[in-house]
């Protein structure tokens, strides 16, 4: 039997499936496939990573902020481009999608002061921002496996001003084994199928088939397993994706609760409206239909262990430590200092 082929226009079966898995109306499906079939535009945002400006360019005015917002961060109109305007190209702001924004706005459940926060995931370094503006933390750790996403991660931490930051290219793993349990917020923005590019227009082969989320599934776990040992008791875990396949959020965060007891999920109220209907965790997710983003998932996470936290182990992490000071190289004002020298040792 000849099977019939799809046109441009027909959604892959992979596509209807997972329409099939996360939604239970009719209509609810049909319009998540349309928008990833016909993206739409989203309002661009910003995070002020220094002072706003109290009179604000008028290519700069904000969208009403929504109820959860935080005050440092604003949505613009469409067709804004923030990203070439000067306040962006000082350092003054970054360029966040807002699905980015909404994820990670789980931090700001978690009590302060937060003394060590740890982003494991971090390039190329919006959610590490959004983190050091959010919760102050007295020691700003910034991880990124993949080498060559450093230098980027390195250039907007400096054009940015967050020169306290220490920047490091190790495997999670390496962090449980050496200085497990020392950190009180660690942060795993999680690699991904990624199927919210589409929502943007991008292009993103194969990212429905079950090969390819089982894949990000089982690396996602081994991320958050060495996640889970770094952070310290009373501590907490931070855990998005930028991607819809249940494979690869409420059921990795089930996973990591059965694998790792010691950790409760934690109810995040101003994103009530936003609770999974996946699962009866206190996940949260952001739908490309919405009109807000392309769409994400979170969790937040806290380690009910009773206990002190570990001393971070310096005389492992120093010599691995890339540490950002003015004046060095990448601290200009653009996002790909070719000048940028990566002292890191593999």
């Amino acid at each position: 039997m000849v099977k019939k082929s799809l046109s441009a226009t027909d959604p892959s079966r992979h596509l209807v499936k997972l329409s099939q898995q996360v939604f239970t109306e009719e209509c609810d499906r049909t319009s998540f496939i349309q928008t990833l079939q016909h993206p739409i535009s989203y309002p661009p945002a910003i995070l002020w990573t220094r002072p706003r400006p109290e009179s604000l360019p008028s290519d700069l005015t904000p969208l009403p902020p929504l109820t959860w917002q935080p005050t440092w961060v604003d949505r613009l109109p469409l067709g804004s481009r923030p990203g070439a305007h000067p306040l962006h190209q000082s350092g003054h702001f970054y360029c966040l999608d807002f699905s980015s924004i909404f994820a990670i706005s789980v931090l700001g459940a978690i009590p302060t002061p937060v003394t060590t926060l740890v982003d494991l995931c971090a390039a190329p370094g919006g959610k590490s921002l959004y983190s050091w503006r959010a919760l102050q933390p007295t020691t700003l750790l910034c991880n990124e496996t993949v080498r060559k996403r450093v230098k980027i991660l390195i250039a907007n931490l400096k054009r940015c001003g967050v020169f306290q930051a220490q920047v490091f290219n190790l495997d999670p793993a390496l962090w449980a084994e050496h200085t497990p349990h020392s950190a009180q917020v660690v942060v795993v923005d999680a690699p991904c199928s990624g199927q919210s590019l589409l929502a943007k227009g991008g292009k993103v082969p194969g990212c429905f088939h079950p090969i390819t989320t089982n894949r990000n599934a089982n690396r996602q776990k081994r991320i958050l397993a060495g996640a889970a040992q770094l952070v310290a008791p009373g501590g907490y875990l931070v855990y998005t994706t930028c991607t819809y396949a249940p494979a690869e959020n409420e059921e990795v965060g089930a996973w990591l609760l059965q694998r790792f007891p010691e950790f409760a999920p934690v109810p995040v109220p101003y994103l009530q409206g936003f609770q999974s209907a996946l699962t009866d965790l206190p996940c949260y997710r952001l739908w490309p239909q919405s009109g807000l983003g392309a769409g994400s998932f979170a969790l937040l996470l806290h380690n009910t262990q009773a206990g002190q936290s570990a001393s971070l182990n310096t005389e492992f992490l120093d010599p691995r430590c890339y540490r950002l000071s003015p004046g060095a190289p990448g601290s200009g004002s653009g996002d790909s200092d070719p000048g940028l020298d990566l002292k890191i040792q593999d």
